[in-house]
């Protein structure tokens, strides 16, 4: 009787024990629970601050976001001049505005070196390979100016096609961080945006830029390749570079009223000679999709109603999938000329 006493005293306390051991395991556990729940909802908590921090810095650019917005310059890719929200809008009014890093109106002193070096070597290389065509036609001084006067005139015929051609190029394709041409392009494409800053340059400050692809070393190297025997082609490509160096003079006239032009000049834009101020105007109305040569014109009308520039574009897009600016500008001409549609 004592030892079943004693033995269920025994279990009773046995199970008190391991109710307590179960009710201390579950308060253990509890309080387990509850910090694991306080610490998911604080992780909870600062991936919501978090993620609200990075929409509100996503939704709201920083100063120095804007101000890199507001910098867009010619030398950022995809950059067109005068494209609506480019950066840089073409202003009201005749307004002068200088939109290459650097530039000046202010004709400087290496600006006048260069042109003189250049224009005195061309004068130079073209008298000589005038001479070397006497020598070759026995001094037939007729027969010499014959051919002389031919080359050149058909030179100043090509020359308004190169015009035409470079304009094209350099209006629609490249930046100021092209090699070589950066400078040009970024004067060409700048000129959309203000075209009458041009009127403001000298002579020197506004064709030395030319000087660079059309140059000494260039004429140098076709004279030495022609030699003696071919001054013709010496004398050609003497006056071909030399007309497009000239090129920005005669551009330059174009954007000039008639008040601001002697008599010669308005005589060589009545006759053809030099472009005139209305044909070059139409080539200002945007997408800038024509009217490309600026020597004389006299090729515009062909290219324009070929549609060779076009033509040129849609090869160009086929090779490397690059869009002129034209068609950034307008994307009605982008589908026309993809549909084969070219002439203007």
């Amino acid at each position: 009787m004592k030892f079943s006493i004693a033995f269920s005293s025994l279990l009773l306390f046995g199970s008190n024990i391991n109710a307590f051991s179960v009710s201390n395991s579950n308060k253990v556990y509890a309080r387990n629970a509850v910090k694991l729940q306080m610490r998911a909802s604080d992780d909870a908590r600062e991936t919501k601050v978090s993620s609200l921090n990075s929409a509100s810095i996503a939704e709201a650019p920083t100063e120095e976001d804007t101000q890199i917005e507001q910098q867009k310059s010619y030398l950022d890719d995809g950059f067109v001049f005068g494209l609506e929200g480019s950066g840089l809008e073409r202003p009201k009014g005749k307004v002068a505005q200088v939109v290459v890093e650097g530039d000046s109106l202010e004709t400087q002193p290496y600006q006048v070196a260069m042109v003189t070096a250049t224009f005195a070597s061309h004068a130079f290389f073209a008298l000589n390979a005038i001479s070397q065509l006497n020598t070759i036609n026995d001094g037939d001084a007729l027969l010499t100016t014959v051919q002389a006067f031919a080359t050149i005139f058909s030179s100043w015929v090509l020359a308004d096609l190169g015009s035409g051609i470079l304009h094209w190029s350099v209006d629609n394709y490249g930046n100021g961080r092209t090699p070589i041409m950066g400078g040009i392009i970024a004067a060409f494409q700048g000129h959309h945006t203000a075209p009458w800053t041009i009127t403001e340059r000298g002579f020197c400050n506004n064709v030395y830029k030319l000087c660079i692809p059309f140059g000494i070393p260039t004429v140098a190297a076709i004279s030495a390749l022609a030699g003696p025997s071919h001054p013709l082609i010496s004398l050609f490509f003497v006056i071909f570079c030399s007309m497009e160096i000239l090129s920005q003079e005669l551009h330059k006239w174009s954007h000039m009223t008639v008040s601001q032009l002697n008599p010669f000049i308005l005589g060589l834009q009545k006759y053809g000679l030099s472009i005139g101020r209305t044909p070059h105007a139409m080539h200002h109305l945007a997408p800038f999709e024509g009217n490309y040569c600026i020597i004389s014109g006299i090729c515009n009308k062909a290219l324009d109603e070929s549609g060779f520039f076009r033509r040129l574009e849609k090869i160009v897009y086929d090779i490397n999938g690059v869009e002129s600016n034209a068609w950034k500008l307008d994307p009605e001409l982008k589908a026309k000329t993809l549909r084969g549609e070219y002439s203007l």
